[in-house]
């Protein structure tokens, strides 16, 4: 069974950056497209980025420009640089596997890792 463990959530002051880092333990290999989601309070969870093969990344309209996601694959390791921090990008960040389907990213697994907090003050 794969385990997401997120971290590098924090405070941070409008116009700031963060890094997040996601390392998934149990499994060997590449996990194929990897991406981040988000949930705010009181809201759904929504798709943030995903990164498939070396090129090829899809981000929210709402982080592009700000936000970058890379990967390590041999530390099966995946990374959210988040510069330009917003007052509205205050969530719980998590990764998982996605898979593309009808235009949209779904995550893979069905258990989530516990997230990281990131709050922007204003």
């Amino acid at each position: 069974q794969v385990q997401l463990v997120e971290s590098g959530g924090g405070l941070v002051q409008a116009g700031g950056s963060l890094r997040l880092s996601c390392a998934a333990a149990g499994r060997s290999g590449s996990a194929g497209a990897m991406g981040w989601f988000r949930q705010a309070p009181g809201r759904e969870r929504e798709f943030v980025v995903a990164m498939s093969g070396a090129l090829t990344r899809d981000y929210a309209d709402s982080v592009k420009g700000r936000f970058t996601i890379s990967r390590d694959d041999p530390k099966n390791t995946v990374y959210l640089q988040m510069n330009a921090l917003k007052p509205e990008d205050t969530a719980v960040y998590y990764c998982n596997a996605v898979r593309l389907t009808s235009g949209d990213y779904y995550p893979v697994f069905n258990s989530w890792g516990q997230g990281v907090q990131v709050t922007v003050s204003s």
